[in-house]
């Protein structure tokens, strides 16, 4: 379903260009793992890969890593593995979270000629199960003894033929199957030699599996070409170099925190690994130049900064809060006058002129406050931080604002699992708060209207449509769910609504999906979990919400008939007008969260994310009268978040 390949370089202004020139070496290449061996004569005794926090410590070169790979591959094939089938390769699943063995297993399947199907071991058994059947993995390789013992003895019934452990634990004695540690396939490795595997770029490199509607996972069918196109062209928005620090927090099974890594040891960086509980004080120690993070963690380093704020003395509290006027004032000037502004139309020559004015009204009280204040909250990330990337959802312009003023420069890009995943990103020399940024080269952003499919102009809000070389082939296996996703012309529908600026900047407004995304990342299907909440016979109806938020949130309509008998067994006084039960009483509002807090967890595939944080009682119900529902009986979603915005925005505030 994919373009034909095109000259990315065609789609690249001088300037991008000029910035993608250090990356020559990989256009040639035609698979992932022919990077290693370059990236080895290139960087060759660069530090490639650094975990502090492993026990022991793990720091590996680049030649270390190349090597390694290579030794894995020979494992691999020593295991054995089947032949590729009308061109699709052999698949092994990954089951394993960030870690330099990670990064060493998935590159070494590749190199050995095979395709990974990856999740986080941490997922649900029945998930990790469903992966191992659909992607028909005859091998597996699992972090440690606790994932394997987790998927026993459903193996049985799979194609599975082996095991590999990322740990050194020993393997489970009188075992059907072949299960050796990480030491005892690297050992068994030594002895074989490798036979080099040449995958093209349209062949299967990975199955990245996404939730779908029906609560089935769907495989996403990235290949070679799919990665070597990000690796080849994000350097348009990040500028890396051999020996630059990146602090690696993001899942690497995940597609965003999987191209981040790709990309970042492609350019010779050091890669640190950490955690949340470590972050912080890694940022600190380590002082990296780059840091590819999701919303929550800016919101999290956002919400102990005010909290050190909220500390201090009333009145330097007061002198804080004043500069941070002065500045917000500053660098909303400052936009203008560099036409930064998100509005249809850039600023008139009146505009620009009073914008200068005002920017060097300003410029000394933000000086003077990047001096006694700012400068300090830079300590807290390191001081060298060149460029912070936010992906996996948007960014609350509280945050953009704070960190522009603070000098922390945040890059923010758009994509999804079945883009590879980023479409779009903001350029340094164009960093337009708001946007997610314009698209990448070869890449095309069409904006539609959601039912009539027509091109609509920039300005004017719409369903997002993508097309390029990092566009998946489909989903495995799954034709169906492939041709509604990707259309004839090979137009993939994002399912997000937005427009564009005249400048060819990404403003997204919302999902046209029922798709939840919170700002760790993580996409929520809504309806199974409301299925669940609808078990409790005091729920009639809820919805959820919670787009680009830290926990999802709840709109309930109470089964008032229900509610009223509790409260008479409960002891709880009725009004005795007639009216309805107060649906704020504390009691009531403790009775609801037992309620969410039982049937949620109460489910099958029950992740921690699924937990509902906030929610609001609602008396009037969701009906086909007053417009808030189909004539099929589903909820209206969008119609129901306008009605009650204020009411959501209260929720999480």
């Amino acid at each position: 379903m994919n373009r034909p390949a095109t000259d990315l370089y065609s789609y690249m202004t001088e300037r991008e260009r000029a910035n993608v020139a250090d990356m020559a070496e990989y256009n040639s290449v035609q698979s992932l793992p022919e990077i290693w061996p370059l990236a080895r004569s290139r960087f060759g005794q660069t530090l490639a890969l650094w975990d502090p926090h492993s026990k022991p410590e793990v720091k590996l070169t680049y030649t270390q890593l190349a090597d390694q790979i290579q030794q894995f591959a020979g494992g691999i094939q020593s295991l054995g593995l089947p032949p590729a089938i009308d061109g699709v390769p052999p698949r092994v699943a990954l089951f394993s979270d960030n870690n330099p063995r990670w990064f060493i297993a998935d590159q070494g399947i590749m190199t050995a000629g095979g395709a990974d199907a990856v999740r986080s071991s941490q997922a649900d058994r029945d998930e990790l199960l469903y992966i191992l059947e659909n992607s028909g993995s005859t091998g597996l390789v699992v972090e440690n003894l606790a994932t394997l013992k987790k998927l026993r003895p459903q193996l049985d019934d799979l194609p599975v033929q082996w095991v590999v452990l990322l740990s050194d634990e020993q393997p489970p004695e009188s075992e059907t199957l072949k299960i050796v540690n990480y030491t005892q396939l690297m050992a068994e490795a030594a002895s074989q030699t490798l036979r080099l595997a040449m995958p093209k770029g349209q062949t299967l490199a990975t199955l990245l599996y996404t939730s779908g509607t029906t609560g089935k996972p769907k495989g996403v069918i990235l290949t070679h070409a799919n990665f070597l196109h990000q690796i080849n062209t994000l350097g348009v928005a990040l500028q890396a170099h051999m020996g630059d620090c990146a602090l690696t927090i993001l899942p690497t099974w995940h597609s965003f925190g999987r191209i981040g890594e790709y990309f970042l040891l492609s350019q010779g960086c050091t890669q640190i690994y950490t955690n949340i509980r470590y972050v912080k004080q890694d940022l600190k120690q380590y002082k990296p130049q780059y840091l590819i993070a999701v919303p929550r963690l800016w919101e999290s380093i956002y919400e102990a900064i005010q909290k050190q704020f909220r500390e201090q003395p009333a009145n330097k509290q007061k002198l804080v809060k004043t500069l941070l006027g002065f500045s917000q004032s500053y660098i909303e000037s400052r936009r203008t006058l560099k036409e930064l502004r998100l509005e249809p139309h850039p600023p008139s020559l009146p505009e620009k002129l009073l914008a200068g004015i005002k920017t060097a009204a300003f410029w000394p009280f933000h000086t003077f406050a990047d001096r006694l204040v700012y400068g300090k909250i830079r300590e807290a990330t390191g001081g060298r931080m060149k460029y912070a990337i936010c992906g996996g959802g948007s960014l609350a312009m509280h945050l953009e604002n704070f960190f522009e003023i603070v000098d922390v420069q945040l890059l923010v890009g758009y994509g999804l699992t079945e883009t590879t995943p980023v479409l779009t990103a903001r350029r340094p020399w164009h960093n337009l708060r708001g946007s997610s940024g314009r698209p990448l080269p070869a890449t095309e952003i069409r904006i539609v209207d959601p039912e009539t499919r027509q091109v609509l102009p920039a300005g004017e809000r719409g369903l997002v449509l993508a097309r390029g070389p990092q566009l998946m082939q489909g989903y495995f296996q799954n034709p169906q769910a492939t041709s509604k996703a990707i259309d004839k012309d090979g137009w993939f529908d994002t399912g997000d609504l937005g427009w564009l600026t005249p400048g060819n900047d990404v403003v997204l407004t919302g999902r046209a999906k029922d798709t939840i995304v919170l700002t760790n990342g993580e996409n929520i299907e809504p309806q199974p979990i409301e299925d669940a909440c609808v078990r409790s016979p005091y729920i009639d109806q809820i919805m959820l919400v919670g787009q680009d938020q830290k926990v999802l949130g709840a709109l309930i309509v109470p089964n008032l008939d229900a509610l009223q008998k509790w409260a008479i067994e409960q002891n709880i006084p009725l009004p005795a007008d007639g009216k309805e039960l107060d649906l704020s009483a504390k009691p009531v509002q403790e009775l609801f969260r037992q309620e969410l807090n039982r049937e949620v967890p109460n489910r099958p595939g029950y992740r921690p994310d699924d937990r509902i944080g906030p929610f609001r009682l609602i008396a009037e119900p969701f009906t086909i009268e007053n417009g808030m529902m189909t004539q099929t009986l589903k909820i209206k979603r969008p119609v129901v978040m306008e009605h009650y915005r204020d009411m959501i925005n209260g929720m999480f505030s």
